[in-house]
């Protein structure tokens, strides 16, 4: 058979392999970083810490002090993972996203790796798409750890029965494990908008720990953005605005409203994100 009958076969064979073997090297090399091990250790430690000094505490919260649903967790362990959610979204978590996405081109290029995952067949835009996957997982396992560390936490040092909606309502055990996995759901996709920023940011420079900052930085000033009342009109355009926004998840019956405006922000960010991204790292010299 004719080498040119055969070649474009092979090749059209191998490029999705090379992508699958690209996206299962990403996330291997990801989860096996002690830094990435150390974030997520550090995120479990947070729900845990809330928790045992709710414990230790000689007085109850009095409502509307402290953290959102702080009060609450004394009289019911599920509200830990919640309330541990909520302390992390400002801050804590925005860091670690902002640790693994400042780092994917850029960690890359510093190392001079850069130029050798070019030379397989997957090409430059399936590896951003891969470097995004491996941002996703990230989000993923990270909320998922605040989540989790917080409902065990909850579970071990508080009693735990059926929870009081803020609409009022009362619902079983079962389905509040559901709203806390929506609201973790939703924070996740929240996080979203951030890691496509921190992946742009990373194709502009070979320095990882600059891409880092950059990124930390700009989840800071979108939220005190956020906060200013004069900038009203930019509030709906801002990464953040929705972030805890999640409150209808716990009222009966759910309310979805907050929760396509949020997916429908961020995917405006990825997709805005991903196309600069993808016109800076078209025309990036890897070489150098």
């Amino acid at each position: 058979m004719p080498a040119e009958t055969v070649g474009p076969s092979v090749a059209a064979t191998a490029r999705p392999r090379a992508g699958w073997a690209l996206l299962a090297s990403e996330l291997s090399v990801l989860f096996r970083r002690l830094r990435t091990w150390a974030m997520l250790i550090a995120l479990a430690a947070v729900p845990v810490l809330i928790a045992v000094a709710v414990k230790l505490s000689s007085r109850p919260t009095a409502p509307g002090r402290g953290p959102l649903f702080l009060d609450r967790i004394t009289q019911n362990g599920l509200f830990v993972a919640v309330t541990a959610l909520v302390v992390c979204v400002p801050l804590f978590l925005p860091l670690t996203i902002g640790v693994v996405a400042g780092d994917t081109i850029a960690g890359e290029a510093n190392l001079g790796t850069l130029r050798y995952l070019l030379l397989a067949p997957a090409g430059r835009v399936r590896l951003l798409v891969v470097k995004y996957a491996g941002i996703l997982a990230f989000c993923i396992a990270a909320t998922a750890t605040v989540a989790a560390s917080g409902a065990l936490a909850g579970v071990v040092l508080f009693p735990v029965g059926p929870v009081t909606l803020l609409s009022g309502d009362t619902i079983s055990v079962g389905e509040s494990v559901l709203r806390s996995l929506l609201i973790a759901a939703y924070i996740t996709v929240s996080l979203m908008g951030l890691g496509a920023i921190g992946l742009l940011i990373s194709t502009f420079t070979d320095v990882p720990v600059g891409a880092m900052a950059a990124t930390i930085v700009l989840s800071v000033v979108s939220q005190v953005l956020d906060n200013l009342p004069q900038l009203d009109w930019l509030h709906p355009w801002l990464f953040s605005h929705h972030w805890l926004g999640f409150a209808d998840l716990l009222r009966q019956p759910i309310g979805w409203t907050a929760f396509g405006d949020n997916a429908l922000l961020q995917a405006g960010y990825i997709a805005v994100c991903g196309a600069l991204a993808y016109a800076k790292f078209s025309n990036k010299d890897v070489l150098s």
